[in-house]
């Protein structure tokens, strides 16, 4: 649901400016807000969840993300529906990490691999089916009000979700109770890092949706980060708990595969942005039928992250260097088709490079996630899978404000061309800038790979087997 939401509301833009009379300023924070939010929470959501107990933190997340999507298909007003989409994005955020928490905490070898693998999955499955899924509630609901039901769809869902953790997930050992009401939370660290997320974050969301965009921030957010990484060692020494241990950062799989996942965000997100706009404007598709031309990706996405176990087993690091080189010639593919195509036999060849893309795109994320996260403790798992999401975020966020500006700009300059020939140059020259960040990708994937010699079935993450019993 929370990765849902980052594309589905996309599509109900124009819904939401005819019924709330929402302006261009309103219409970004609808957008940006969620996404801003979200990329801020994640880090002290994770250490929260690893001090306080990720079930607790899941149900609450859980909980109040439910209540603010059913505040945001109330919302009367746009400036009360930007609130409430903030709100939304910080319960998302909230919710998230304590799902990589709990992986890491329940699962170890294989089937962590294998739970990382559904996880991957539903990732690729929401962000290419959020077009679609906003397209069908939209054409059930009418354009009129159809947007309300793209937040309301969150509360039956949900409504059934909250009782099933409080059930299944496992509650913390007494013991574990008592020695978490003695940590202390580094809430200096915390403040800086979501101020150093913030400022980066920001000018890129500002860039993606208009011209004017405080690039200075990005700046202080550097600074900033400085900062925190110099309060961080001083309160480990200090005998403390900072946000991020120093072996976390010096933990090699980590940060390569952080960096993996920043570069590959930022390069395959942005496909469904500026292929919805060909599809829609250029080709002349309903939402819907924009949703079904990415379908495929979806669905051959879950096909290939469904056997992540099997491929980190055999294949290791080498998994997500494959993984990427599919990814690309799908990428390629849809480049081909825009230049040749046009009609319903390019969204008809688009839909089949879609589908390879997304059997690249499983291969990727859940052995990457896998990877990345292999050597870390079961007690940072929380704190590392918050600062993995927040740099596929903060990744994205580049991503899209980049390639969006080039395709507006390849745009204006086509002058009186058609809108098919127009949206297909555009769509073209975007995708030859996601590629390039693919291929940063690739190139840390392949510098990965190379730094430590892989042995067929000896992939086995680091960590106690899970706990019988209670557990934190």
């Amino acid at each position: 649901m929370t990765l849902l939401d980052v594309s589905i509301v996309n599509v109900a833009l124009p819904s939401i400016e005819a019924s709330l009379g929402a302006g261009p300023s309103e219409l970004q924070w609808i957008v940006a807000g969620y996404t801003l939010a979200f990329g801020l929470s994640l880090v002290p959501a994770g250490r929260f969840g690893d001090v306080l107990g990720r079930r607790g933190v899941f149900v609450v997340g859980l909980s109040a993300f439910v209540l603010s999507s059913a505040a945001c298909g109330l919302a009367t007003t746009a400036e009360m529906l930007a609130v409430t989409r903030l709100v939304q994005g910080v319960s998302a955020g909230v919710l998230s990490p304590q799902v990589v928490g709990l992986i890491q905490q329940l699962f170890t070898g294989r089937d962590r691999a294998r739970a990382f693998g559904y996880f991957g999955a539903t990732v690729g499955i929401s962000t290419a089916t959020g077009p679609l899924v906003g397209g069908a509630l939209l054409a059930l609901f009418g354009e009129a009000e159809g947007w309300r039901a793209v937040f309301l769809v969150n509360v039956p869902i949900g409504a059934v979700l909250v009782p099933l953790a409080l059930r299944h997930l496992p509650r913390p050992a007494p013991a574990a109770r008592t020695h978490r009401a003695r940590l202390d939370i580094d809430v200096v660290g915390l403040v800086l890092m979501a101020a150093s997320v913030l400022c980066v974050m920001l000018p890129f969301i500002v860039a993606a949706e208009g011209p004017a965009a405080p690039w200075w921030l990005v700046g202080v957010g550097a600074a900033l980060l400085v900062v925190f990484a110099w309060w961080e060692r001083r309160t480990e020494r200090a005998g403390r708990a900072p946000v991020i241990t120093a072996a976390l950062v010096r933990t090699r799989s980590f940060t390569f595969g952080a960096a993996i996942g920043t570069a590959y965000f930022a390069g395959f997100t942005t496909i469904f942005l500026i292929g919805t706009l060909y599809l829609q404007t250029g080709l002349g598709l309903t939402p819907f039928q924009a949703g079904l031309v990415q379908t495929p990706f979806a669905l051959l996405g879950a096909l290939s992250a469904g056997q992540s176990a099997w491929l980190v087993g055999r294949f290791g690091r080498w998994a997500v260097v494959g993984g990427i080189v599919v990814m690309a010639a799908g990428v390629v593919g849809l480049d081909v088709t825009a230049s040749r195509l046009d009609g319903s036999a390019a969204a008809l060849a688009m839909a089949a490079w879609m589908a390879l893309a997304g059997l690249g795109n499983g291969a990727v994320i859940s052995p990457n996630q896998a990877l990345t996260l292999d050597e870390v403790p079961v007690a940072q798992g929380g704190t590392a899978g918050g600062v993995l999401q927040t740099t596929q975020r903060i990744g994205t966020s580049v991503g899209v404000a980049v390639v969006t500006s080039v395709f507006f700009a390849t745009l204006a300059r086509g002058g009186a061309a058609g809108p098919a020939h127009g949206y297909g140059v555009a769509f073209q020259v975007g995708l030859r800038v996601t590629l390039a960040l693919i291929g940063v990708a690739l190139v840390v994937a392949v510098v990965d790979a190379l730094r430590r010699r892989h042995v067929p079935g000896t992939f086995n993450p680091a960590g106690p087997p899970p706990p019988v019993g209670p557990s934190r």
